[in-house]
């Protein structure tokens, strides 16, 4: 059976059961759409949570990140992955204990403001809908290679069945849906990483592969090889670092902190009955996130082992058929600079800018030509890369039915976080400024009606931001944290652990943070971008880790403010002991 037809099975079958479980589940209450009645198995919890967590960024982006940058991309897996034990040890319990659907519900109530309550209302509209043009941009690719239509389409149809089980299920739909995603996104990530491990080192565990040698007899390491042909090939060492110390160690703070300040992944420590099962749900979530994680970078490396073994060198016109339709889907581009019909792929850039601009002409041979050529350098290969893990199966020839069991997990991955996020917008709209702050006379039928409509309007914003993304699916997703770092980090943290945190302080706190990243993120980004040169930017911090700097200024504020205004109330410093003290309600 081809690819093609397998694929449309798996997908369709995935999204028939997706859909199955949001009408078996569906919410009839605004306590089972916000956080799915609280009786939730931790076990289920950990499963969704890491379903939540592990986004298009996680699975499609991140290993092509590390392909392509090596060690450099290392960043992401240090920050995510250290963000969320920091977010599962340090403050899920204590937001648990407290009871609320939402983090701008704690904001308001901690902070005993209304004011705070919509300033966390906006910080959480701009990290969602940030975070979820990345998601969206993950299915549109998805789509756009594996059901032969454009990209903006398959952005499209994502949002059409994020749309059915999203707005029907709430999360009580998208926590049992999210559970079946997790299984199908793991075992989609991990058989092709397993296949290739055993094929180029003949161990069947990816992660200890990436250590091994070579299943050639030559005894040589694999990462050895690698670093031998990129070296050979005009590029950087797979196991080099070319960021700057400061650079990184931004990134990754702000990637930690961002994670511990995502209103999605606070939200699903609430959905189960006690703060126990919030701890135990943590732990099962940890465990299962870690599968994908460890295994991510012996796929990069694998990946680019195999692109270099089976694309370099390849004759066009001999192409296989998967390269022409990623061609024609504007993700891989190679541009003949010699003319020699021969496939180079060396150190530098095929395009410039990066992104491939199609003309509506074709060349010698046959190869979509391109408006933003560039022949500054020998390289003639580019490829997008938020492709690798969706290509990877193909360029390493494996069985048909891997291909299109990684166009479901890919899909699976995409479709879960976004569902996550579209529910935390609806909820911020109907709960935090309809029934806590404008009309809390309306009914629960009333509130439960708003949240829908809400999520509705919110998957049509998110579909043109995955129509028109900002950057790769893992640089969009990276400045989402960034702005959960420096918005909703600090006064979380401070909310839980200093009882002389008052309101005047988090409002000052959140609005600096929040418009200082955003500010740098934009100009940085889309004004006066300066072609990524390190020395364009503030001391050399990129708009990724620039979070960080605004987390830090956040804290200052926050701490300057609330030394020179009124102390919180004797009952709001009671209910933050309350918070800390051992318990499990």
């Amino acid at each position: 059976m081809s690819a093609q037809v397998l694929t449309y099975l798996f997908v369709g079958l995935s999204f028939a059961l997706y859909i199955g479980i949001a009408i078996w589940s569906r919410s009839s209450s605004t306590n089972e759409f916000y956080v799915a009645g609280g009786g939730v198995n931790p076990v289920a919890n950990g499963a969704a949570t890491a379903a939540d967590w592990m986004s298009a960024a996680s699975f499609l982006s991140m290993a092509g990140i590390i392909a392509f940058e090596g060690a450099d991309g290392a960043r992401y897996l240090m920050g995510w992955t250290g963000g969320y034990v920091l977010l599962a040890l340090l403050l899920a319990p204590y937001l648990r204990k407290f009871a609320k659907f939402t983090v701008p519900d704690f904001v308001g109530d901690r902070y005993y403001s209304q004011t705070a309550r919509l300033v966390a209302v906006i910080c959480v509209i701009f990290i969602s809908f940030t975070y979820v043009a990345g998601q969206m941009r993950g299915v549109g690719i998805v789509f756009s290679r594996f059901l032969e239509v454009d990209i903006n389409s398959g952005v499209i149809i994502g949002m059409a069945i994020v749309f059915f089980y999203a707005v029907l299920g709430g999360m009580k739909g998208i926590t049992y849906t999210q559970v079946a995603q997790y299984c199908v996104l793991i075992f989609a990530y991990l058989v092709p990483a397993i296949y290739i491990s055993i094929m180029l080192t003949g161990n069947p565990l990816p992660m200890f592969g990436l250590g091994g040698t070579m299943n050639d007899g030559s005894g040589t390491y694999l990462l050895d090889k690698l670093d031998g042909l990129t070296t050979e090939l005009g590029m950087a060492a797979f196991t080099s670092g070319n960021k700057s110390t400061i650079d990184m160690l931004f990134i990754t703070a702000a990637l930690m902190a961002g994670t511990a300040g995502l209103p999605h992944v606070i939200v699903r420590f609430f959905t189960v009955p006690k703060v126990r099962d919030a701890r135990i749900s943590a732990g099962y979530a940890l465990v299962f996130i870690a599968l994908l994680y460890t295994t991510a970078p012996a796929v990069a490396a694998f990946a680019r082992m195999n692109i270099i073994n089976n694309v370099d060198g390849m004759v066009y016109a001999e192409a296989p058929s998967w390269f022409a339709k990623w061609e024609d889907s504007g993700l891989i581009a190679w541009n003949d600079k010699n003319e020699d019909g021969v496939i180079k792929y060396r150190g530098g850039d095929a395009l410039s800018p990066a992104k491939p601009i199609y003309s509506e002409e074709r060349g010698a041979s046959g190869q979509r030509l391109l408006q933003n050529e560039t022949t500054d350098n020998d390289n003639e290969l580019y490829i997008d890369r938020d492709i690798i893990v969706l290509a990877h199966p193909e360029i390493a020839q494996l069985p048909n039915w891997v291909i299109a069991l990684v166009a479901a997990g890919g899909l699976a991955a995409a479709l879960s976080t976004a569902a996550g996020l579209l529910l935390v917008i609806s909820t911020a709209v109907s709960h935090d400024l309809m029934k806590k702050t404008f009309l809390p006379q309306i009914t629960d039928k009333q509130e439960l009606l708003a949240a829908r409509i809400a999520a509705a309007v919110a998957i049509g914003i998110a579909g043109l931001f995955g129509i028109y993304p900002p950057g790769f699916v893992a640089q969009v997703v990276a400045f989402a944290f960034g702005l959960a770092a420096a918005s909703f980090f600090p006064v979380i943290l401070l909310g839980i652990f200093y009882k002389r945190m008052n309101k005047e302080a988090a409002i000052a706190g959140m609005i600096t943070g929040l418009a200082f990243t955003f500010s740098y993120i934009v100009y940085f980004k889309f004004v006066s971008p300066g072609d990524n040169n390190p020395e364009h930017w503030w001391f050399g911090i990129s708009p990724e880790g620039i979070g960080t700097l605004g987390m830090l200024l956040n804290f200052v504020v926050s701490l300057v403010v609330c030394r020179f205004t009124p102390p919180p109330p004797p009952e709001v410093q009671a209910m933050v002991d309350n918070i800390r003290v051992p318990g499990d309600k």
